[in-house]
């Protein structure tokens, strides 16, 4: 069971640095007016969405329980096997971490300034750029720094248990 505690852990630490990715790409392309073949179009701002993993208790192997797991029963409700009422807060699932759900275009992602000088200004001087923020996206950055951290803790403190239990 404790294996599935570094699963979950490096879960959350892969999705936050997909997060942390993405936010470097923001703020990297927040001037950005020109598509990567160099013809006009803005740089749209691009955030990340998570999903919980939830993980089947009766096909996931005899490694990640151990040998005095609880024995299924059949919920007569959904028609399903369970494991206990522990294990069937999900419907017969536990979780099994995070993943990244998808990374896509924020709909808000384009302003438009004033700016008669820029290159890709209209006839009237307006132009489009990316609606990145630099305050919101570094706020972003630390909390998800954060919650990867937070992982990474998780991890080491599960191992240092279970070293200790080893030595007892």
């Amino acid at each position: 069971m404790s294996f599935n505690i570094f699963d979950i852990a490096g879960s959350g630490m892969t999705a936050q640095r997909a997060k942390m990715d993405t936010i470097a790409s923001n703020i990297a392309n927040i001037n950005t007016t020109r598509k990567p073949d160099g013809s006009k179009g803005v740089y749209i701002k691009k955030d990340v969405s998570f999903r919980t993993i939830y993980e089947d208790n009766l096909n996931r192997g005899p490694s990640n329980f151990s040998g005095n797991a609880p024995d299924p029963v059949f919920d007569p409700a959904t028609g399903r096997m369970l494991i206990n009422a522990n294990y069937a807060l999900n419907n017969g699932y536990v979780t099994g971490g995070v993943q990244v759900e998808q990374i896509y275009e924020r709909e808000d992602g384009i302003k438009t300034v004033y700016d008669p000088s820029h290159p890709d200004a209209d006839e009237e001087g307006y132009v489009d750029l990316p609606n990145v923020n630099v305050v919101e996206e570094m706020v972003d950055m630390i909390a998800a720094s954060r919650a990867y951290e937070a992982n990474a803790t998780v991890a080491e403190n599960v191992k240092t248990m279970m070293q200790s239990a080893m030595n007892i």
